[in-house]
């Protein structure tokens, strides 16, 4: 993993730099000119955890959506309001779809899914 290098002579930080003869990966010094050869090619790694359990991130947003169709065949179990809007969609480490639920009380937005 790469971290941040920082200049021998004036302590500024090293950036990286393409040395295109050699082929070489240079870390060097934009205030004093210093350069040296990077011990990794890794410049930036960008490490993403997700949880087991993970949801799919669903925006409260989405109740005030006109495109998504409507239901009052359910109710929210948190604040009984009788309509909600619903859609599909697939959830990591499932196979096929999964029916979402999103109550359409503003002071709501809870989500399920069936």
């Amino acid at each position: 993993m790469s971290t941040m290098k920082f200049c021998r002579e004036c302590n500024n930080i090293l950036y990286p730099k393409e040395d295109r003869e050699k082929k070489v990966l240079l870390y060097a010094c934009r205030n004093c000119d210093h350069q040296e050869v990077a011990d990794n090619n890794c410049v930036y790694r960008n490490v993403i955890h997700h949880s087991i359990g993970e949801f799919t991130q669903i925006l409260q947003d989405v109740a005030a959506d006109p495109t998504l169709p409507r239901t009052r065949a359910v109710k929210c179990a948190v604040c009984n309001h009788p309509e909600a809007v619903f859609f599909q969609a697939t959830t990591r480490g499932e196979e096929g779809m999964t029916l979402f639920f999103v109550c359409c009380n503003p002071s709501c937005g809870y989500r399920w899914r069936d």
